[in-house]
């Protein structure tokens, strides 16, 4: 869906942060190319389109201020987001997953779903709808900022700075990220038996459609 170095060289740190942001917060950013995207700026930062540190600072601040946004907005509307209904840019299937997923890691599910995609969009929501103290949601939403907003950029900029002819393999390099920043929710489709009959016939509904 999206040619990665296309939209940063056009966009710049404006589109780089404005991602990082959206898909923090935002409850329609959930299907942004987050990982991928921190991982190729900071690739193209060590080819000189970007400046490093400016980078990273920006997408921490944008980071740490769209979960933030995330937590106001279940502080906000609370317990409405769980009855909302279904729409192109919202499914309740993805609440709940990010809710699974702070009941079974506690305040630190913030920092680890940074890493989970569309867990870490609604994660921030889920804390604010559970009323988790500001203050315990601010430190580990730092925290997380710091381990992926900075780290995945600082990754790719290393690789590009350290590893001969890496732009030969970065198209393998992002699509293994894609796929690891996407092997958790592929992990719990095969567990999930419901999920994949409820996935499969929406597939053949389209097909037949088709016809």
């Amino acid at each position: 869906m999206f040619d990665l170095i296309t939209l940063i060289k056009a966009g710049g740190y404006l589109a780089v942060s404005g991602i990082v942001f959206a898909e923090s917060g935002l409850l329609i950013g959930f299907f942004l190319p987050g990982d991928s995207l921190l991982f190729t700026a900071g690739f193209l930062a060590s080819q000189g389109f970007l400046n490093i540190w400016l980078l990273i600072v920006l997408c921490f601040v944008a980071a740490v201020i769209g979960d933030s946004v995330g937590y106001a907005i279940g502080r906000k509307l609370g317990p409405k987001i769980f009855v909302r209904d279904n729409s192109i840019f919202f499914d309740k299937r993805h609440v709940a997953r990010a809710q699974a997923f702070y009941e079974k890691h506690g305040g630190k599910a913030i920092t680890l779903a940074r890493f989970v995609p569309v867990v870490r969009t609604f994660a921030p929501v889920v804390a604010g709808v559970g009323n988790m103290p500001y203050h315990s949601f601010l430190f580990f939403n730092i925290l997380g900022g710091l381990c992926w907003a900075v780290g995945l950029p600082l990754l790719g900029y290393f690789a590009g700075e350290f590893i001969p002819n890496v732009d030969r393999y970065l198209i393998p390099i992002i699509g293994f990220i894609i796929l690891l920043s996407i092997s958790p929710g592929i992990v719990h489709l095969l567990i999930e038996r419901e999920e994949r009959r409820e996935i499969f016939s929406k597939v053949r509904a389209f097909f037949k459609r088709q016809k």
